[in-house]
């Protein structure tokens, strides 16, 4: 049984991985990459690293995917008013 959650998750993360490569919205692509890095933290706990976990999950998920949604939501391309 705990094979079978290993696999779930690294598969998790894999498909993350790829959803936030082939995306064609940066949002999706930040969202996919949070996903992936909160899986990857619950993989790092099930492997009894906690620090890592909590690390991982505190910047990984939190913080860069925030950090990204931010720099994103500030620097999209504002379309011209025409008179």
């Amino acid at each position: 049984m705990p094979n079978l959650i290993y696999g779930l998750l690294a598969l998790t993360v894999l498909c993350a991985a790829i959803v936030a490569l082939l995306a064609r919205s940066l949002i999706r692509s930040v969202i996919a990459l949070g996903i992936g890095s909160a899986s990857l933290a619950m993989l790092f706990f099930l492997l009894n690293a906690p620090y890592a976990a909590g690390f991982e999950l505190s910047v990984g998920a939190g913080l860069i995917s925030t950090l990204l949604i931010i720099g994103i939501s500030l620097t999209e391309a504002r379309r011209p008013h025409n008179p």
